[in-house]
């Protein structure tokens, strides 16, 4: 199959992992940084722990040496979040729901409950990547591309992972 003729209704599979690659190439070219999204997060609990308890956290020892600042993994996720809904809109797949079928049918209709259990998941995600050093979009992407024997340790463990919680929760 010809990636210039993917003829699905969302982008080109193949196309957009090109250009995964080559930003991954641009950005150790420009900033000498891996793609990353994790300590994005830090920084934000960083501004959030300044404004709730300021002298708390400014005892801690991971904010000394990292104080919280808007750098450019902030404009990379706000990025992602625009991009995938371009993506979602230009390539036919945008959809205005708030659950999707399949959450639907194994466990009801409740917005509230999708809310709870993403919550949860983004927390546990969070705490496991700052874990393991990176996220997925840090260890799966730049770490990989540098053949970084962790990051395939922790992508294999990534899905692993996945796999095993969708088939706990959707029973398959």
């Amino acid at each position: 199959m010809d990636a210039r003729d993917y003829a699905g209704p969302a982008w080109s599979p193949y196309l957009a992992g090109a250009g995964i690659g080559v930003l991954s190439w641009l950005t150790f070219y420009f900033s000498d940084k891996p793609i990353g999204a994790s300590s994005f997060y830090a920084h934000l609990a960083g501004f959030l722990g300044k404004l709730i308890a300021p002298r708390h956290t400014a005892s801690l020892v991971y904010f000394k040496d990292n104080p919280p600042r808007v750098g450019w993994q902030a404009v990379f996720v706000i990025s992602i979040i625009v991009g995938g809904a371009l993506a979602a809109v230009t390539g036919g797949e945008f959809t205005n729901e708030w659950l999707s079928p399949l959450w639907t049918e194994r466990f009801g209709d409740s917005i509230t409950l999708r809310a709870a259990v993403a919550f949860a998941g983004g927390l546990i995600m969070a705490f496991g990547a700052r874990l393991a050093g990176g996220c997925t979009s840090g260890h799966g992407i730049s770490g990989t591309l540098q053949l970084n024997l962790a990051s395939w340790i922790a992508v294999i463990c990534f899905f692993i992972g996945g796999i095993a919680v969708a088939m706990l929760l959707f029973k398959w």
